[in-house]
């Protein structure tokens, strides 16, 4: 493996991550908490030394590959949340360093899960970086290291295709630089667009950005102990579903959109499958929730937050669905599971890769009653090869394995099935909330450190879709090393 190129990039990206650390040492000094300010600025030159260290210099003739890229995202995303983690600490915010990684892993990785009992004792410094990990990674680590930092064409290639999550990676233009300055454009357009709307709702501009970089980076994390539900208004809870929705989007259809091309926005097939999963499971709790809220009106407020807050992965919450009835908290679960679009900020399975497996579930059922048939895979008119076929049922048994291992590990601590088991599917799938003592109430403090790392993996996981991190791990495998 190609290690000097490896180190090269990481130097670059830790170098990023020290200038972003600057952004809430200036929020401490603003709001007049110079001590906490200063833990961001001591992370920030040891980053610094690192970078003039390892990523000024550019090794000449080397370039990365699909097994490098891979390996320099899931070393990334590890390194930027340890070094992230450090304000927590040394602040004494989270004095547990294993605790502050959680804590920073669910920002990055959009998770949204805390271990704060105590969210609002924080300092406003920590708040904003703890909601800022949401933002930076929503479209991803990478994607916006690529949008500031000069890498040729080949290497940005493979580091892209490597983070952007969905059965199927395309650019927008040539250049992949481009690509991910256009992505971060629409991006930025979008959140300052919510940031504007909240502040209409009242909202005053600190809890603007807390909540508007949650909803964007699809993370949930809020200033508040009852997260949105603090706020109590029907127009924050419609505003911030709403752009819930349009952030769980494939970012490419955006693009296409301001080049005039509406046809191709509405036409695609996952679109149209994730509006309508959003519809019909707002339908359906509304109606089995109505009697509980005493008002039509109230219960569809609540199930389209809800059903957008968790298909997105976002995690943010009006109201306790732990006291919902069990048909919507069955829905609950299956939206955990199916996840945004390819592309977009949100996690899960991704709804396109559900399309493939069912349209493949379909064909095979076809040819056992047609042997000499010849059924083809579409999604967007456009044939679905085998090798991307096999590349979805194959992340999904990789899916189910971590998932079990994992909720084997989990049950060591003795909480009960549906904690044990939607605190898996909650981290796996970067949503935040489960049921139970994981509910939109709960946090995961009392869990042992074995399962909070076990969740860390989890996290860093689902976010990078599985293979990336298990690249990283098997790395020492490979004959070239470091």
């Amino acid at each position: 493996m190609n290690g000097k190129m490896v180190r090269y990039i990481l130097g670059r990206m830790l170098g990023v991550e020290a200038l972003l650390l600057l952004l809430p040492a200036f929020v401490g000094i603003l709001y007049g908490e110079e001590k906490e300010a200063l833990t961001f600025v001591i992370p920030a030159v040891i980053l610094t030394c690192i970078f003039v260290i390892a990523g000024r210099k550019r090794p000449e003739g080397q370039v990365i590959y699909g097994k490098e890229g891979m390996v320099v995202v899931a070393s990334a995303w590890i390194t930027w949340s340890l070094f992230g983690a450090l304000p927590f600490t040394l602040s004494g915010s989270i004095p547990n360093f294993v605790d502050a990684f959680f804590e920073t892993v669910s920002g990055f990785t959009t998770t949204g899960s805390s271990i704060l009992r105590d969210v609002e004792a924080l300092p406003q410094c920590m708040l904003f970086w703890r909601s800022f990990t949401h933002w930076i990674g929503g479209m991803g680590v990478l994607v916006f290291v690529l949008m500031l930092t000069n890498l040729d064409k080949k290497n940005s290639m493979y580091l892209m295709r490597a983070e952007v999550p969905g059965p199927e990676k395309d650019k927008l233009v040539p250049k992949t630089k481009t690509t991910a300055r256009i992505l971060y454009g629409i991006y930025f357009g979008l959140t300052m667009i919510l940031v504007i709307l909240l502040m209409f709702g009242g909202m005053n501009l600190f809890d603007s950005l807390i909540h508007a970089f949650g909803s964007a980076g699809t993370g949930g994390f809020s200033n508040y102990a009852d997260s949105v539900g603090h706020f109590d208004s029907a127009y924050i809870d419609y505003v911030i579903s709403i752009f819930m929705i349009l952030f769980g989007i494939n970012f490419n259809l955006y693009y296409f959109m301001l080049l005039g091309d509406f046809k191709a926005f509405w036409k695609n097939e996952e679109l149209r499958v994730y509006l309508g999963i959003v519809a019909t499971a707002t339908i359906l709790i509304t109606l089995n929730t109505n009697q509980m809220y005493g008002s039509i009106m109230k219960a569809f407020r609540y199930a389209l937050f809800q059903v957008s807050t968790i298909i997105t992965t976002t995690g943010y919450a009006t109201t306790d669905f732990n006291l919902w009835p069990t048909f919507s908290q069955c829905i609950v679960v299956l939206l955990m599971i199916i996840g945004a679009c390819a592309s977009s900020t949100g996690g899960g399975i991704k709804v396109s890769r559900l399309m493939i497996v069912f349209k493949g579930v379909k064909r095979e059922i076809k040819q056992l009653v047609h042997p000499k048939s010849v059924n083809l895979i579409r999604i967007n008119r456009k044939k679905i090869s085998d090798e991307t076929l096999r590349g979805v049922y194959v992340y999904l048994m990789a899916y189910a394995l971590l998932a079990i291992v994992s909720v084997l590990i989990i049950s060591l601590d003795n909480q009960d099935f549906t904690t044990t088991f939607t605190s898996v599917m909650a981290t796996l799938n970067n949503i935040g909330p489960g049921l139970s003592a994981v509910g939109p109430t709960g946090n995961f403090a009392d869990f042992s450190i074995l399962s909070k790392i076990v969740f860390c993996i989890d996290m860093l996981a689902g976010r990078l879709e599985i293979f990336p991190f298990l690249t990283f791990l098997t790395m020492f495998a490979w004959k070239r090393k470091f």
